[in-house]
């Protein structure tokens, strides 16, 4: 008999799109070997014929033995385990699909602090998230049956997904004139862009390139504009025409352009639906819910249609695979490119293939994303607010704001959409209510087309929590 293993987790780790925790506080590597058990077994139920997974890590420095821990867990739960090694996790989603594996698992902390670190999964070809990582956790406390048979091995994949890059990229169809800083923010990326930036035309100055799990230069989030400042300064030194920035395990994406504009990722995908409709008319794009009426209006003018979702990565791929659009982004810098639309290549979130694909965009259109930008109608948006809220009182509350709109709607409402907290949309803005899936939060969010809708958003916004809050019982 193999045994059985249970495990308690801290109450934090937990997530909603992923496991993530503070290295020596909240995580371990017990808890990474439990991870593996628990998740082995998970594979087993889901497929008795093939019971493979591929794993990679990223560059922080507890990764390595977080990626052992999780390593032996998955053997001593019966899985044939394939071990790439430090690489980005567009390459473990990537391999998966390649080698035909059951699952996949990658160990990164992402763009959080370098003490951070956790675990992004796949089973089945989808994210494993949400209840799946909590019924995780309740399975392990229970007890997990270890199992016979369990094996590892190593695989490199790195020539393959440099190969399949390339051949979406199409080098020779891009021009000579490209003038481009690339910000690795020393993550795991780094090895990886510098042999794709030999094979492409023009100029290319990578800064941050080494991995180096301290991130000694700056934080590794290529969406927050504090981040950006060597990136610019590269830029006018080089007179580069674009920056492109990546988040510690590569598959975030920050865009700067040559006015000095951050550049966020409902725009830049908004950017790239122009590409995909001129190719599939009047097809899906998916937007998440904090997203602008600039980004969508523009895929609707550009006769897409445009569909808001839910904000989270894990949310937006499996919205991408329901309902077959060839394009999904959300502001924080995940692009999910379909295979149906890339020539084979995608299927889920890489920052380097949205890279590649911003620069066949360019080369095709001869509209440079900076053009597009200055295409767009200037709207006001506000930045997100996060509220202190009671985390078991969060969606309650949500739902009271929910039932006072529907007693008492706007007069002037285009619709309210609750598909993820609510949205209220107007004819000159919206304004969004929804609570954190990370922490005991209530988020906010504004926009109008000028000061005056943006500030009339607000106080639209203030109005229903205060109305909501007026119809609540006092507590005895």
């Amino acid at each position: 008999m193999a045994g059985r293993h249970s495990h308690s987790f801290h109450p934090s780790i937990l997530r909603a799109y992923d496991i993530r925790g503070v290295v020596g506080s909240t995580l371990s590597q017990a808890d990474a070997y439990a991870i593996g058990v628990g998740f082995a077994a998970a594979v087993r139920d889901k497929s008795a014929s093939n019971t493979s997974i591929v794993v990679g890590r990223d560059g922080r420095l507890s990764s390595p033995d977080l990626a052992t821990g999780l390593l032996d867990g998955l053997v001593g739960g019966g899985l044939h385990v394939i071990d790439m090694g430090m690489v980005p996790t567009p390459m473990v989603y990537f391999a998966s699909r390649q080698l035909d594996t059951a699952a996949a698992i990658q160990v990164t902390g992402s763009h959080n602090p370098p003490d951070h670190n956790g675990f992004k999964m796949v089973l089945g070809g989808a994210p494993f998230f949400g209840d799946d990582i909590l019924g995780l956790g309740e399975c392990l406390a229970k007890g997990v049956s270890l199992a016979d048979g369990g094996k590892l091995a190593k695989q490199d994949m790195a020539d393959a997904y440099h190969q399949s890059l390339l051949a979406y990229a199409k080098p020779a169809t891009l021009p000579q004139s490209l003038n481009i800083v690339w910000d690795c923010g020393n993550g795991v990326v780094g090895p990886t862009l510098a042999k794709l930036t030999q094979a492409l035309p023009g100029r290319h100055n990578i800064l941050c390139g080494d991995v180096d799990g301290t991130f000694p230069n700056h934080h590794p989030d290529p969406t927050d504009p504090s981040t950006l400042a060597m990136l610019k300064d590269a830029m006018a030194t080089h007179k580069a025409t674009l920056g492109i920035g990546f988040d510690g395990d590569g598959d975030r994406i920050g865009i700067t352009d040559n006015k000095g504009r951050h550049i966020v990722g409902d725009i830049i995908t908004a950017y790239l639906a122009q590409g995909v409709l001129r190719r599939q008319p009047r097809a899906d794009i998916v937007f998440d819910i904090k997203s602008s009426l600039a980004a969508t209006e523009a895929v609707a003018k550009a006769g897409g249609k445009p569909q808001l979702w839910k904000t989270g990565r894990s949310h937006m791929e499996a919205r991408l695979n329901a309902t077959n659009a060839p394009l999904a982004g959300e502001m924080s810098g995940h692009i999910f490119l379909a295979k149906s639309a890339f020539a084979g290549a995608g299927g889920y979130d890489d920052a380097l293939l949205a890279a590649l694909a911003i620069l066949r965009e360019q080369a095709e259109s001869g509209v440079s994303i900076s053009e597009f930008i200055d295409t767009l109608p200037k709207m006001v948006t506000t930045p997100e607010k996060r509220l202190p809220w009671d985390d078991a009182d969060k969606f309650q509350f949500l739902a009271e704001v929910a039932q006072t709109l529907a007693a008492s709607p706007p007069t002037e409402v285009d619709n309210i959409l609750d598909i993820d907290g609510v949205r209220v949309n107007y004819p000159n803005g919206w304004w969004l209510l929804r609570a954190s899936n990370t922490g005991a939060e209530l988020v906010t969010r504004c926009e109008g087309r000028d000061q005056a809708s943006v500030d009339y958003m607000q106080a639209e916004l203030a109005r229903y929590m205060t109305l909501a809050k007026t119809k609540r019982k006092p507590k005895p």
